[in-house]
């Protein structure tokens, strides 16, 4: 009988076991995968802010409207103010954005708004300074308010007083 020789090759792998590595590999692949995107898929939504205010009349004819407290410290360029005369129609009389140029830091302008931490953002003790005077809101008529165009939630409207 005639032995038949056969051919050892020690660097090959078998089929079956290169079959089963591939699809371990397939599995962790795709597990990391889904892990990663379930993650950005769950994500808490922030609660819409909530703030209070608080105004005070001077006798030269300018309101000071203080941020009393706040939630969480907002954008300027996402926060309208506005001033609004409510005999008859509610109408905006004077609004824009906190981030304005004219409103943002300034002094001696009709409406100012002042960042006590000087942080670029809108926390607790941040106030407004209303020439009431010259812009003529000191009737008792008018209502500041605030709205966070983010979420689109008002987040304060306080009634300015006559001045005295």
């Amino acid at each position: 009988m005639r032995g038949t020789v056969m051919h050892r090759d020690d660097q090959a792998v078998s089929p079956v076991i290169a079959t089963v590595l591939l699809l371990a590999i397939t599995v962790l692949l795709s597990s990391m995968v889904f892990v990663m995107m379930s993650t950005t898929l769950d994500t808490v939504e922030k609660a819409d802010p909530k703030a209070s205010v608080s105004v005070r009349a001077l006798s030269n004819g300018y309101h000071v409207v203080s941020i009393t407290s706040i939630d969480q410290s907002l954008d300027p360029s996402k926060v309208e103010w506005a001033l609004v005369n409510q005999t008859g129609q509610s109408i905006k009389e004077h609004y824009g954005f906190v981030d304005d140029a004219d409103v943002y830091g300034t002094v001696g302008s009709n409406i100012s708004f002042h960042d006590r931490d000087a942080g670029w953002s809108i926390t607790k003790g941040d106030y407004f300074v209303i020439n009431c005077k010259e812009i003529e809101c000191d009737s008792g008529n008018h209502i500041f308010q605030l709205v966070d165009k983010g979420s689109n939630t008002v987040l304060a409207k306080i009634k300015l007083p006559t001045s005295d």
